[in-house]
């Protein structure tokens, strides 16, 4: 039904841009009771755009540049944030949330995302996959960073159900971003009766992984949840082992806490791989990455694109510690100066 009204308003179309506009206003008012008028608006404005010219499409762009209230509020909030003053920004956000109406949710016919970049996206269409027609949301459009930036401080100030509900909605736009998971571990490590879901979350926050402290992370959130099942040599491989991308208090502390509990248990970096290795934990960080930035930088590299190229080889380099990957970063250096 959706499709058949699209391809017969496209059908209507002409050269004449004006009239064009006119056609689709007229479409705009035709549908706006019909059973799918949410999604058939969105197209017809999506084609509205491409009736204007150039320089009015420029205009929009600038005027809408100028009016970007989620950044003005995420620019307000962020020296509070910064400060330790969790309850002042979120007061100041839950007004900006009550007030502003949703925006790039989920209809019928389309499903909205954003990616950091093109690594995250790859790693979304094979684990993930879109079931419906993937829009992506404008970089000047952050609503990623205002959900889970309002989840975080509901986090912050207990109201765990509230945290979830705005975590899950980033999660929605971004489902393999490891730090939105994380989060979600947290709530389910402070306010839950079992610990199934938070051991699933941490593995995929493992999974999807691709900055050092994010791997780190997920491996102490996974020695967590062994400590919670009792199995305290398992926890502290994991602990052990999370040193090798962070060297974090945390996992140190824990480490502490379980020595104390048990003054036996004190295993080399060898010993925790082999643990690792025998709970099929993924060891590392997930092959996929490794070999999708291989593919990027070699891509960008031959198409000159030298900027591009160096992004992902420090994301490769921060993962491997390579000499040859930091050899490579010091020519295209070279050649971005020259």
């Amino acid at each position: 039904m959706y499709e058949e009204i699209i391809n017969e308003i496209k059908a209507n179309l002409g050269e004449n841009k004006e009239l064009n506009k006119k056609y689709l206003s007229s479409q705009m008012e035709k549908y706006v009771d019909h059973p799918y008028n949410k999604e058939i608006i969105r197209e017809i404005s999506r084609m509205m755009w491409d009736c204007l010219t150039e320089e009015e499409q420029k205009e929009f762009a600038e005027i809408s540049e100028k009016e970007n209230p989620i950044m003005d509020i995420l620019n307000e909030i962020t020296p509070d944030i910064e400060s330790g003053e969790y309850k002042t920004a979120l007061d100041k956000l839950e007004i900006f949330i009550n007030n502003y109406p949703a925006m790039f949710e989920d209809d019928k016919v389309s499903e909205y995302h954003f990616f950091t970049n093109p690594l995250e996206e790859l790693l979304f269409y094979k684990y993930v996959g879109a079931e419906k027609i993937v829009r992506y949301i404008p970089d000047n459009k952050p609503v990623l960073d205002l959900y889970y930036i309002y989840g975080f401080l509901l986090l912050e100030t207990n109201q765990f159900d509230k945290s979830e509900e705005y975590l899950k909605k980033a999660m929605k736009i971004n489902p393999v971003s490891s730090r939105i998971i994380l989060e979600l571990c947290e709530i389910y490590k402070l306010h839950t009766y079992n610990y199934n879901k938070y051991f699933i979350y941490a593995t995929d926050a493992l999974k999807y992984a691709y900055m050092p402290q994010d791997i780190a992370r997920s491996y102490r959130s996974l020695g967590y949840y062994y400590i919670e099942e009792n199995q305290l040599e398992t926890a502290f491989a994991l602990f052990r082992y999370s040193m090798e991308y962070e060297l974090n208090p945390m996992a140190y502390s824990e480490i502490n806490y379980i020595q104390n509990k048990d003054k036996n248990i004190d295993l080399s970096l060898d010993e925790s791989i082999e643990i690792i290795k025998n709970k099929n934990i993924q060891l590392g960080v997930n092959p996929f990455i490794l070999e999708t930035l291989d593919e990027f930088i070699a891509e960008y590299e031959e198409n000159k694109l030298y900027s591009q190229t160096l992004y992902f080889l420090e994301l490769k380099y921060n993962l491997t510690n390579d000499e040859k990957t930091i050899e490579k970063i010091r020519n295209i250096q070279d050649l971005i100066k020259y």
